[in-house]
């Protein structure tokens, strides 16, 4: 059979097997089979996955090194070294190739195969994978090395439970090598994340099998344990107590605060800080008044004598936080909190800046206090060099005069033509095309390793003339020294946006910052709950909004940009509205629904900066504090006035009315 009619005989009977689920107009013959071939992958079909990978190899398809990547990815446990070899060479220096080392990696840790594992290792370039990380650290242990405190970093930023990591920390416990107060580390910081799984595999180490028993528990039910079982009469004892008040306070912070005060003579002072400590950071979670003083408790205790007993960064930040809605001690408690966090979690601009607000709080009036002045200004100014929330707030206070930065050089003929011939960026644009988005991503970031800020930038035009906006805005952000704000904050769109927002007397430079924050203005987008199109609008409020509106509106119409840039904004106009116009109570209720925000303004009126801080939900609180920046760069580049971050945050936020907003959903 002749060429022609081998390929034809192929597709036919790849596409007779395979019902057409492409989710676009599909350019390429190939085309749809790289997509249905995704298809078979899913479920786990080989004979389909064969079939594709036989025929994008004879067309020699530009995506063939995927195909090829699922077809043997999908029967791994069962490849040799040769076919994975054969496999690197085929595709060297693609992602592909990579991605499979990584996968390979985990497969040869799972057989235990410790010398072809080590063999391949060195040339994992991505080497993002924790798990890999743990399996690489136990051949170095195997090998005679000190792995320790590499191999303690690594379990303990295990989120959950794995093969390797588990194993890592199995071998080690048993060589001597980490001992009791590692493993309660970990059992503790189980508790604080409510991990019951990670804290299983953690006990398992102990060899205590009072341990292990009384751990369902002490997750499931604390308080009946500590009522019935726990006793402290020993570490095992103490430390199980310790749990099961961590995880009351989860639930009951008020409550366990008692229990805490009940249990605090019979657990060695460090241990009961920590326990206080958990009872403040629940507190603080849920934005209680008390929480600032059940961290000063924890404070006292964990001063004492002995052992010390390590604090999260996540629950030395809520003390942060708790301080700052106010206590007499408060600047105090935010300068401690912030010291003894990590040294990475030291630098991070939010951190910076509250330290150096909590510095030039206390300093010392007059000459005395001088010196504490200038370090907290050259920490402010530093900050201020950065572009986000906490850059634009820190500025404002050094009196600075907002201004965009200067835009880059031109980019020359041949930097475009690098990023147009770029295989890796065609190859992850082509994926993106054909609706296999995360795919494309991973290739796109992949190929992205190594470049310069003039690479960045050219590629992140070459994602923008191709309106794959998350590409062009994630990649320009990458850039250090050059930066372009127009492909940073894009504004496709535009008539659109702008008619929609003025229409109804919302301010396009807030839509477009919100659009940013929510899809990248990816117009079929939609998240794992539902949220649909450019302003990424539920169904049940898409229904509502229309109806409240007069909108013509069917489900089918939600990723309509029109129809989703007129509900997304009559949302947004009517719960601006009902926070009296307050933008940031109307961001956080955009991404977590009213109710929230009207709890979370209650109690003590504060500043806004600090109240925009504790917002309970990481997600929602970096959320509302990039929609207020974006907008401010928005507004800048839209109108060419100088921006300000503290007029669209106003001063305070505090209790407010409250009649309107009930009928919002």
């Amino acid at each position: 059979m002749n060429r022609p009619f081998r390929l034809a005989a192929l597709t036919l009977a790849l596409l007779t097997a395979l019902p057409c689920t492409a989710p676009v107009a599909l350019a390429q013959s190939g085309d749809a089979i790289v997509v249905e071939a995704r298809d078979a992958l899913r479920k786990r079909d080989r004979m389909k996955l064969a079939a594709a990978r036989s025929l994008v190899a004879a067309e020699n398809h530009p995506l063939a090194g995927w195909v090829d990547y699922w077809e043997l990815g999908n029967r791994l446990a069962q490849a040799s070294t040769d076919e994975v070899e054969a496999f690197y060479a085929r595709w060297s220096g693609s992602y592909v190739e990579d991605r499979l080392r990584n996968d390979w990696l985990l497969e040869l840790g799972r057989r235990r195969d410790w010398a072809a594992f080590s063999r391949d290792f060195p040339r994992f370039r991505m080497n993002d994978d924790r798990e890999v990380t743990c399996y690489a650290l136990l051949t170095e242990h195997l090998a005679g090395r000190n792995v320790r405190d590499a191999a303690r970093e690594a379990w303990l930023g295990q989120r959950d439970a794995d093969d390797g990591c588990n194993l890592l920390a199995g071998t080690l416990v048993r060589a001597g090598v980490f001992g009791a107060d590692e493993v309660w580390l970990k059992l503790r910081q189980a508790a604080e994340a409510n991990r019951p799984k990670a804290a299983q595999a953690a006990a398992a180490l102990l060899g205590s099998p009072t341990a292990t028993v009384a751990l369902g528990e002490v997750f499931g039910q604390p308080v009946r344990y500590l009522a019935r079982k726990a006793s402290a009469g020993d570490r095992t004892g103490a430390e199980l107590a310790a749990l099961a008040l961590a995880r009351a306070a989860a639930s009951d912070p008020e409550g366990a605060a008692g229990l805490a005060q009940d249990w605090q003579g019979r657990l060695p002072p460090q241990l009961a800080g920590w326990v206080w400590g958990q009872v403040g950071m629940q507190g603080a979670l849920k934005l209680m008044p008390q929480a600032a003083e059940w961290y000063l408790r924890a404070g006292a205790l964990a001063a004492a004598p002995g052992p010390k007993v390590p604090w999260s960064d996540d629950m030395l930040a809520w003390q942060a936080r708790a301080a700052l809605r106010g206590t007499p001690q408060r600047w105090a408690l935010v300068r401690d909190a912030v010291d003894a966090m990590s040294g990475a979690r030291q630098r991070e601009p939010v951190w910076m800046y509250w330290k150096a607000r909590a510095v030039l709080a206390d300093a010392a009036p007059g000459p005395e206090g001088d010196a504490l002045r200038q370090q907290a200004q050259q920490a402010l100014a530093e900050v201020a060099n950065g572009l986000g929330f906490y850059g634009k707030l820190a500025a404002e206070d050094l009196g600075r005069k907002p201004a965009l930065p200067p835009a880059p050089a031109p980019l020359a003929p041949a930097e475009r033509e690098a990023a147009k011939t770029n295989p890796g960026l065609s190859r992850a644009l082509q994926l993106i095309e054909l609706g296999l988005r995360n795919e494309g991503v991973r290739e796109w970031n992949f190929t992205l390793r190594g470049m310069d800020d003039r690479a960045l930038l050219a590629a992140a035009q070459r994602a923008c003339e191709r309106e794959v906006w998350d590409r062009c805005i994630n990649t320009s952000e990458r850039t250090r020294d050059e930066v372009d704000m127009a492909q940073r904050f894009p504004m496709p769109h535009r008539q659109a946006v702008l008619r929609e927002a003025r229409a109804i007397g919302l301010d396009p430079a807030y839509v477009y910052g919100l659009i940013r924050q929510e899809s990248r203005f990816i117009t079929d987008a939609r998240s794992h709950v539902g949220a649909s199109g450019l302003m990424q609008v539920m169904p049940a409020t898409a229904r509502w909004t229309a109806k409240k509106l007069g909108i013509p509106y069917t489900p089918d119409l939600i990723t309509d940009r029109d129809t989703n840039l007129k509900l997304g904004t009559g949302y947004l106009k009517l719960v601006l509205d009902s926070f009296e116009g307050r933008e940031a109570l109307a961001a956080a209720a955009y991404n977590a629904g009213p109710g929230r925000p009207r709890r979370w303004r209650e109690g003590a009126t504060l500043e806004s900066a600090v109240w925009a801080e504790n917002i309970p939900f990481n997600e929602t609180r970096d959320y509302v504090q990039k929609v207020l920046s974006n907008a401010v760069d928005y507004a800048a580049l839209i109108t060419g006035q100088p921006p300000s971050l503290k007029a669209r945050l106003g001063s305070t936020i505090g209790p407010g009315a409250r009649a309107a907003e009930a009928e919002l959903p």
